[in-house]
């Protein structure tokens, strides 16, 4: 068993000996996606910790989207469940890279994919395959996107 997936069992059992409703539902949540990625494929596979922890990272973004499906449609209550809900998985998450740590990122891939030859905004598939590996875990995928066009244009 990996490490991190021994730290949510006992973060688990924790928060349900606390009464901690939020904590354990959305533990228990996140325990079944990642026993449920597992078994997923012909054969059952234990997942890595940087596996784990992209499939909390997935369950994070799943709570932030449906957070936002339920403010447009009203639902505040809901919303805020689902936001809380990602907040705290956010905390087993790396810290995200700032705005200006991503522009620099992406400003020396730039410069590598100029230097091997492609330039304008053609040139956003090499950018994206050199700062993808840099940034995985640490940057939503739509974020990285948005700063790789701007440098680009």
């Amino acid at each position: 068993m990996t490490t991190l997936k021994a730290k949510l069992q006992e973060d688990l059992t924790t928060a349900i000996k606390a009464r901690d409703e939020l904590g354990s539902s959305t533990l228990r949540l996140t325990l079944t996606a990642i026993t449920k990625e597992e078994v997923a494929g012909k054969e059952a596979r234990v997942l890595s910790d940087e596996e784990v922890l992209k499939v909390i990272a997935k369950e994070a973004k799943k709570r932030r989207e449906a957070a936002e499906a339920f403010a447009a449609g009203g639902r505040d209550e809901q919303a805020a469940r689902e936001t809380a809900e990602g907040e705290f998985l956010d905390a087993y998450l790396p810290k995200q890279l700032s705005d200006d740590e991503l522009a620099a990122i992406v400003a020396q891939a730039v410069e590598e994919a100029k230097a091997a030859g492609a330039e304008g905004p053609r040139a956003m598939g090499s950018v994206m395959k050199i700062v993808n590996p840099k940034v995985a875990g640490l940057a939503d995928g739509g974020r990285v996107a948005a700063a790789v066009k701007k440098q680009l244009s």
